[in-house]
């Protein structure tokens, strides 16, 4: 084991501290990472007290990291040490089952093992990003293309998958109308995404607020949902609405946004469930779905994509020690777009 400087949380109720964690030798498949940024998710904040179920302590979140490649195992073949590279969501699945073999690992029918707080196959409990170094298998290494802004590349690793991977699989593209509900995180993220796809994209927030940012992310409309004319001025108006937020919504109006087979996609993650009036889907043939993260090589081919048409998240650099506060500013949804680590600070 190699011990390395971390920032932990001892309980559901505590502070995330500074600390140290054990990290595993490497592996003949092991690739050693010099982590240099790592990106806060919503889901840290949730993992870390305990509200998505029981969790061991003391734990590190993280699971949108980026750095650099300092050692590999002995059977390593496609990273070298000084590679920039990622690690998202996930760390290993098991590689066998007709999802896995399908490059849909987050999908794996025996449960893909999350980058913290998980028990890995070898039975470790998995600790994340927030940290100097991980040590992950070759095959959940993503390369991170020099186009994208180092400092940029951490929120791609969750929030920029989890927006592609639906609007990938339902096509959205030109000639497609898609809505982004919210405009936070992930909403910035699809909006970005969507545009450059080629979809004519629709932002539908609670209010106004973030009205330029939307356009000039690539919104081609803004809309508030505050607004009840929204509802009728739109029904029937969109190919594809992907809801990015994770507040209760009434999914009837939202359903009756879509046009004849359109879906809505879930990638927010609401506290409690959403009812639906299953007429509702009746009427012009609609769908409703959820959608989690991406498989190793569609996350590559986001990494890729974002590269190409340089696309990066918007973002907040800051120390270590601003993570708490960085926590509560996330809660009261004080953040354009999203906070990164500078891992150097730890």
């Amino acid at each position: 084991m190699t011990t390395v400087r971390a920032y932990a949380a001892a309980s559901a109720t505590s502070p995330l501290e500074p600390t140290t964690i054990d990290r595993r030798e490497v592996g003949p498949r092991d690739v050693l990472i010099d982590i240099a940024y790592a990106g806060i998710c919503h889901s840290d904040i949730h993992t870390i007290r305990g509200e998505w179920g029981e969790v061991a302590y003391p734990l590190t979140v993280g699971h949108e990291i980026v750095g650099t490649v300092a050692e590999v195992g002995s059977d390593v073949t496609r990273h070298a040490v000084g590679d920039r590279v990622g690690v998202g969501c996930m760390v290993n699945s098991c590689r066998e089952c007709e999802n896995c073999l399908a490059g849909e690992e987050q999908y794996c029918l025996e449960g893909n093992v999350g980058t913290y707080a998980n028990v890995d196959r070898d039975g470790s409990i998995t600790q994340g990003g927030y940290s100097q170094k991980v040590v992950v298998d070759e095959d959940f290494v993503l390369r991170v293309p020099e186009a994208i802004p180092y400092e940029k590349a951490a929120p791609l690793l969750c929030a920029g998958i989890t927006t592609y991977s639906p609007l990938h699989h339902w096509n959205a593209g030109p000639g497609k109308k898609v809505a982004v509900v919210g405009l936070g995180g992930l909403g910035h993220m699809a909006v970005k995404i969507a545009h450059a796809m080629g979809a004519e994209v629709t932002v539908l927030s609670q209010s106004l607020r973030k009205k330029d940012d939307g356009l000039a992310m690539g919104a081609d409309h803004y809309y508030a949902t505050s607004d009840p004319e929204t509802f009728r001025a739109l029904k029937n108006g969109f190919d594809l609405i992907v809801n990015t937020v994770s507040a209760p919504l009434d999914l009837k109006q939202y359903l009756g946004l879509l046009s004849l087979d359109g879906t809505m996609v879930n990638v927010g993650a609401p506290p409690e469930p959403l009812p639906i009036q299953v007429f509702t889907l009746f009427s012009n043939r609609r769908s409703f779905a959820g959608s989690s993260i991406g498989g190793i090589r569609e996350t590559q081919e986001m990494l890729d994509f974002c590269a190409e048409h340089g696309i990066a998240p918007e973002v907040e650099l800051i120390d270590a020690a601003q993570i708490n506060e960085a926590y509560e500013r996330v809660l009261a949804s004080d953040v354009r777009y999203r906070f990164v680590i500078d891992a150097a600070t730890i």
